[in-house]
Protein backbone atom coordinates (compact mmCIF):
# COMPACT_ATOMS: atom_id res chain seq x y z
CA UNK A 1 0.00 0.00 0.00
CA UNK A 2 2.92 2.15 1.20
CA UNK A 3 4.36 1.42 -2.17
CA UNK A 4 1.58 2.39 -4.63
CA UNK A 5 0.76 5.75 -2.56
CA UNK A 6 4.57 7.22 -3.75
CA UNK A 7 4.77 5.26 -7.16
CA UNK A 8 0.96 7.96 -7.30
CA UNK A 9 2.97 10.62 -5.70
CA UNK A 10 5.99 10.24 -8.08
CA UNK A 11 3.35 9.85 -11.22
CA UNK A 12 1.41 13.49 -10.19
CA UNK A 13 4.79 14.96 -9.58
CA UNK A 14 5.52 13.85 -13.04
CA UNK A 15 2.44 15.09 -14.45
CA UNK A 16 2.58 18.43 -12.97
CA UNK A 17 6.28 18.79 -13.92
CA UNK A 18 5.32 18.13 -17.82
CA UNK A 19 2.15 20.41 -17.84
CA UNK A 20 4.70 23.25 -16.79
CA UNK A 21 7.30 22.45 -19.39
CA UNK A 22 4.79 21.83 -22.23
CA UNK A 23 2.39 25.11 -20.72
CA UNK A 24 5.29 27.03 -21.14
CA UNK A 25 6.17 25.76 -24.87
CA UNK A 26 3.34 27.80 -26.24
CA UNK A 27 4.95 31.42 -25.11
CA UNK A 28 8.22 29.89 -26.16
CA UNK A 29 6.84 29.33 -29.98
CA UNK A 30 4.97 32.43 -29.98
CA UNK A 31 8.70 34.22 -29.08
CA UNK A 32 10.37 31.65 -31.62
CA UNK A 33 8.19 32.47 -34.55
CA UNK A 34 8.37 36.29 -34.84
CA UNK A 35 11.38 36.00 -36.22
CA UNK A 36 12.32 32.20 -37.80
CA UNK A 37 9.18 30.80 -39.42
CA UNK A 38 7.04 27.56 -38.55
CA UNK A 39 9.36 24.41 -40.20
CA UNK A 40 12.15 25.61 -39.56
CA UNK A 41 11.27 26.57 -35.75
CA UNK A 42 10.02 23.04 -35.27
CA UNK A 43 12.69 21.29 -37.41
CA UNK A 44 15.65 22.76 -34.79
CA UNK A 45 13.37 21.86 -32.21
CA UNK A 46 13.17 18.06 -32.73
CA UNK A 47 16.72 18.23 -34.21
CA UNK A 48 18.38 19.36 -30.99
CA UNK A 49 16.09 17.46 -28.30
CA UNK A 50 17.11 14.29 -30.88
CA UNK A 51 20.49 15.44 -30.68
CA UNK A 52 20.93 15.47 -26.57
CA UNK A 53 18.01 12.40 -26.34
CA UNK A 54 20.79 10.42 -28.09
CA UNK A 55 23.27 12.09 -25.97
CA UNK A 56 21.56 11.01 -22.98
CA UNK A 57 21.07 7.26 -24.09
CA UNK A 58 24.81 7.15 -25.00
CA UNK A 59 25.96 8.48 -21.14
CA UNK A 60 24.03 6.02 -19.92
CA UNK A 61 25.56 3.03 -21.82
CA UNK A 62 22.36 2.47 -23.53
CA UNK A 63 21.67 1.83 -27.33
CA UNK A 64 18.61 2.76 -29.90
CA UNK A 65 16.69 0.03 -31.17
CA UNK A 66 18.00 -1.56 -34.58
CA UNK A 67 15.21 -3.31 -35.94
CA UNK A 68 13.11 -1.88 -38.86
CA UNK A 69 9.98 -2.34 -37.30
CA UNK A 70 9.98 -0.46 -34.15
CA UNK A 71 11.85 2.70 -36.04
CA UNK A 72 8.97 2.14 -38.30
CA UNK A 73 6.65 2.47 -35.21
CA UNK A 74 9.16 5.62 -34.07
CA UNK A 75 8.24 7.51 -37.50
CA UNK A 76 4.44 6.90 -36.90
CA UNK A 77 4.61 8.41 -33.55
CA UNK A 78 6.83 10.91 -34.43
CA UNK A 79 3.67 12.49 -37.38
CA UNK A 80 1.66 12.04 -34.46
CA UNK A 81 3.30 13.45 -31.78
CA UNK A 82 5.81 16.03 -33.35
CA UNK A 83 6.07 16.46 -37.16
CA UNK A 84 1.92 17.00 -37.72
CA UNK A 85 0.95 19.21 -34.59
CA UNK A 86 3.81 21.13 -33.59
CA UNK A 87 4.12 22.34 -37.55
CA UNK A 88 0.27 23.17 -37.04
CA UNK A 89 1.05 25.24 -33.76
CA UNK A 90 3.67 26.64 -34.91
CA UNK A 91 1.98 27.79 -38.05
CA UNK A 92 -1.09 29.23 -36.06
CA UNK A 93 0.88 30.75 -33.33
CA UNK A 94 1.80 33.35 -36.24
CA UNK A 95 -1.35 34.84 -36.34
CA UNK A 96 -3.19 33.44 -32.94
CA UNK A 97 -1.78 34.48 -29.26
CA UNK A 98 -0.38 31.62 -26.80
CA UNK A 99 -3.62 31.72 -24.22
CA UNK A 100 -5.99 30.73 -27.04
CA UNK A 101 -3.62 28.38 -28.81
CA UNK A 102 -3.23 26.74 -24.49
CA UNK A 103 -6.94 26.92 -24.58
CA UNK A 104 -7.73 24.89 -27.69
CA UNK A 105 -4.77 22.52 -27.52
CA UNK A 106 -5.93 22.33 -23.58
CA UNK A 107 -8.99 19.94 -24.91
CA UNK A 108 -6.85 16.46 -25.81
CA UNK A 109 -8.18 14.68 -22.78
CA UNK A 110 -11.38 14.85 -24.51
CA UNK A 111 -10.22 13.20 -27.54
CA UNK A 112 -8.37 10.53 -26.25
CA UNK A 113 -10.79 9.46 -23.96
CA UNK A 114 -13.30 9.46 -26.89
CA UNK A 115 -10.88 7.66 -29.17
CA UNK A 116 -11.00 4.91 -26.27
CA UNK A 117 -14.37 4.56 -26.02
CA UNK A 118 -14.61 4.40 -29.92
CA UNK A 119 -12.57 2.82 -31.28
CA UNK A 120 -9.80 1.17 -29.70
CA UNK A 121 -11.91 0.62 -26.05
CA UNK A 122 -8.30 -0.22 -24.42
CA UNK A 123 -8.75 1.71 -20.92
CA UNK A 124 -11.79 1.30 -18.99
CA UNK A 125 -14.65 3.96 -19.09
CA UNK A 126 -15.17 4.35 -15.47
CA UNK A 127 -16.85 6.78 -13.58
CA UNK A 128 -14.06 8.19 -12.30
CA UNK A 129 -12.78 9.22 -15.89
CA UNK A 130 -16.39 10.69 -17.10
CA UNK A 131 -16.13 12.66 -13.70
CA UNK A 132 -12.83 13.63 -14.04
CA UNK A 133 -13.48 14.69 -18.16
CA UNK A 134 -17.11 16.61 -17.13
CA UNK A 135 -15.15 18.57 -14.08
CA UNK A 136 -12.10 19.39 -16.43
CA UNK A 137 -14.09 20.94 -18.85
CA UNK A 138 -15.95 23.03 -16.73
CA UNK A 139 -12.69 24.31 -14.94
CA UNK A 140 -11.19 25.14 -17.75
CA UNK A 141 -14.63 27.59 -18.83
CA UNK A 142 -14.34 28.82 -15.83
CA UNK A 143 -10.44 29.99 -16.22
CA UNK A 144 -10.86 30.96 -19.29
CA UNK A 145 -13.60 33.11 -19.06
CA UNK A 146 -16.04 34.54 -22.14
CA UNK A 147 -13.89 37.20 -22.57
CA UNK A 148 -11.23 34.32 -23.70
CA UNK A 149 -12.90 33.29 -25.93
CA UNK A 150 -14.18 36.18 -27.94
CA UNK A 151 -11.82 35.53 -30.41
CA UNK A 152 -13.03 32.26 -31.83
CA UNK A 153 -14.78 33.31 -34.74
CA UNK A 154 -11.34 34.79 -35.71
CA UNK A 155 -8.48 33.04 -37.98
CA UNK A 156 -10.71 30.17 -38.27
CA UNK A 157 -7.98 28.35 -40.08
CA UNK A 158 -5.55 28.56 -37.70
CA UNK A 159 -7.89 27.57 -34.83
CA UNK A 160 -8.79 24.62 -36.49
CA UNK A 161 -5.32 24.00 -37.33
CA UNK A 162 -4.65 23.89 -33.47
CA UNK A 163 -7.72 21.47 -32.82
CA UNK A 164 -6.30 19.15 -35.53
CA UNK A 165 -2.60 19.51 -33.27
CA UNK A 166 -4.76 18.35 -30.49
CA UNK A 167 -6.45 15.26 -32.11
CA UNK A 168 -3.06 14.15 -33.21
CA UNK A 169 -1.86 14.43 -29.51
CA UNK A 170 -4.48 11.80 -28.37
CA UNK A 171 -3.67 9.86 -30.83
CA UNK A 172 -0.10 9.65 -29.95
CA UNK A 173 -1.28 9.23 -26.64
CA UNK A 174 -2.78 5.59 -27.43
CA UNK A 175 -0.44 4.75 -30.01
CA UNK A 176 2.26 5.18 -27.23
CA UNK A 177 0.96 2.28 -25.46
CA UNK A 178 3.01 0.11 -28.43
CA UNK A 179 6.19 0.97 -26.48
CA UNK A 180 5.55 -0.90 -23.17
CA UNK A 181 8.75 -2.12 -22.42
CA UNK A 182 11.37 0.20 -24.15
CA UNK A 183 12.70 2.56 -22.02
CA UNK A 184 10.94 5.71 -21.86
CA UNK A 185 13.88 7.56 -23.63
CA UNK A 186 13.75 4.96 -26.75
CA UNK A 187 10.66 6.16 -28.04
CA UNK A 188 10.98 10.03 -27.07
CA UNK A 189 14.46 9.80 -28.88
CA UNK A 190 13.52 7.70 -31.84
CA UNK A 191 10.43 10.04 -32.30
CA UNK A 192 12.50 13.25 -32.50
CA UNK A 193 15.17 11.79 -34.69
CA UNK A 194 12.31 10.71 -37.59
CA UNK A 195 10.50 14.08 -37.02
CA UNK A 196 13.84 15.56 -37.79
CA UNK A 197 14.66 13.42 -40.67
CA UNK A 198 11.07 14.51 -41.98
CA UNK A 199 11.02 18.25 -41.35
CA UNK A 200 14.53 19.27 -42.17
CA UNK A 201 14.09 18.74 -45.57
CA UNK A 202 10.69 20.13 -45.42
CA UNK A 203 12.09 23.53 -44.10
CA UNK A 204 15.39 23.61 -46.28
CA UNK A 205 12.68 23.41 -49.48
CA UNK A 206 10.22 25.84 -47.96
CA UNK A 207 11.78 28.41 -46.26
CA UNK A 208 15.62 28.76 -47.08
CA UNK A 209 16.84 28.76 -43.40
CA UNK A 210 20.11 30.03 -44.26
CA UNK A 211 18.04 33.51 -45.56
CA UNK A 212 17.09 34.67 -42.14
CA UNK A 213 18.68 36.40 -39.13
CA UNK A 214 16.47 35.44 -36.14
CA UNK A 215 16.40 37.74 -32.91
CA UNK A 216 18.85 36.73 -29.78
CA UNK A 217 14.96 36.04 -28.49
CA UNK A 218 13.61 33.98 -30.61
CA UNK A 219 16.95 31.69 -30.69
CA UNK A 220 17.08 31.33 -26.64
CA UNK A 221 13.42 30.13 -26.97
CA UNK A 222 13.65 27.84 -29.68
CA UNK A 223 16.81 26.30 -27.03
CA UNK A 224 14.53 26.35 -24.23
CA UNK A 225 12.33 24.81 -26.37
CA UNK A 226 14.34 22.34 -27.24
CA UNK A 227 16.10 21.24 -24.15
CA UNK A 228 13.27 21.67 -21.53
CA UNK A 229 9.83 21.60 -23.21
CA UNK A 230 10.68 18.82 -25.55
CA UNK A 231 13.55 16.72 -25.16
CA UNK A 232 12.93 16.66 -21.37
CA UNK A 233 9.34 16.60 -21.62
CA UNK A 234 9.16 13.66 -23.70
CA UNK A 235 11.01 11.01 -21.57
CA UNK A 236 8.67 12.38 -18.86
CA UNK A 237 5.59 11.68 -21.09
CA UNK A 238 6.53 8.12 -22.33
CA UNK A 239 7.17 6.87 -18.59
CA UNK A 240 3.38 8.74 -17.96
CA UNK A 241 2.00 6.55 -20.81
CA UNK A 242 2.81 3.90 -19.66
CA UNK A 243 2.06 3.94 -15.60
CA UNK A 244 -0.90 6.75 -16.12
CA UNK A 245 -2.63 5.55 -19.43
CA UNK A 246 -3.32 7.74 -22.78
CA UNK A 247 -6.18 9.59 -20.86
CA UNK A 248 -4.40 9.91 -17.70
CA UNK A 249 -1.53 11.00 -19.26
CA UNK A 250 -3.42 13.77 -21.74
CA UNK A 251 -4.96 15.16 -18.12
CA UNK A 252 -1.75 16.91 -18.49
CA UNK A 253 -3.47 19.38 -20.67
CA UNK A 254 -5.98 20.19 -17.61
CA UNK A 255 -3.19 21.73 -15.39
CA UNK A 256 -1.54 23.35 -18.32
CA UNK A 257 -4.42 25.64 -18.53
CA UNK A 258 -4.26 27.11 -15.12
CA UNK A 259 -0.48 26.85 -15.71
CA UNK A 260 -0.26 28.68 -18.79
CA UNK A 261 -2.90 31.17 -16.74
CA UNK A 262 -0.14 31.75 -13.55
CA UNK A 263 2.68 31.97 -16.10
CA UNK A 264 0.95 35.27 -17.55
CA UNK A 265 0.27 36.78 -14.42
CA UNK A 266 3.60 36.65 -13.12
CA UNK A 267 5.83 37.67 -16.28
CA UNK A 268 3.31 39.31 -18.47
CA UNK A 269 1.22 41.17 -15.71
CA UNK A 270 -1.94 39.45 -17.27
CA UNK A 271 -4.70 38.69 -14.26
CA UNK A 272 -7.08 36.07 -13.21
CA UNK A 273 -10.96 35.97 -12.27
CA UNK A 274 -11.92 35.11 -9.08
CA UNK A 275 -14.38 32.52 -11.18
CA UNK A 276 -10.82 31.16 -12.36
CA UNK A 277 -10.21 30.59 -9.04
CA UNK A 278 -12.72 28.19 -8.41
CA UNK A 279 -11.82 26.75 -11.86
CA UNK A 280 -8.43 25.52 -10.84
CA UNK A 281 -10.21 23.43 -7.99
CA UNK A 282 -12.42 22.04 -10.51
CA UNK A 283 -9.13 21.43 -12.92
CA UNK A 284 -7.08 19.54 -9.57
CA UNK A 285 -10.36 17.85 -9.22
CA UNK A 286 -10.65 16.46 -12.77
CA UNK A 287 -7.37 15.59 -12.89
CA UNK A 288 -7.01 13.54 -9.45
CA UNK A 289 -10.41 11.83 -10.54
CA UNK A 290 -8.74 10.97 -14.37
CA UNK A 291 -5.52 9.55 -12.96
CA UNK A 292 -5.85 8.26 -9.29
CA UNK A 293 -6.68 4.26 -10.16
CA UNK A 294 -9.89 3.20 -8.73
CA UNK A 295 -9.45 0.82 -5.55
CA UNK A 296 -9.24 -2.75 -5.37
CA UNK A 297 -12.05 -4.38 -3.32
CA UNK A 298 -9.81 -5.95 -0.41
CA UNK A 299 -10.13 -9.92 -0.53
CA UNK A 300 -12.54 -11.51 1.39
CA UNK A 301 -11.47 -13.38 4.84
Amino acid sequence: MATDKLNLTKELALLLALSTLWGASYSFIKIGVETIPPVSLIAARTFIAGLILVAVIRWRGLSLPKDAATWRRFLFQACLNSVIPFTFIAWAQQTTDAALATILNSTSPIFAFLLTVLVTRHEAVTGGKLFGVGVGIVGICLIVGVQALSGLGRELWAQLAIVGATICYAGAAIFGKNFKGLNPIMPAAGSMICGAAVLIPAGLITERPWTLAPSSESIMALLTLSVFSTALAFVIYFQLVQTLGSVGTTAQAYLRMPIGVAIGIFFLGESLSSTGLIGLVCVIAGVAAMTVPARKPAPAG
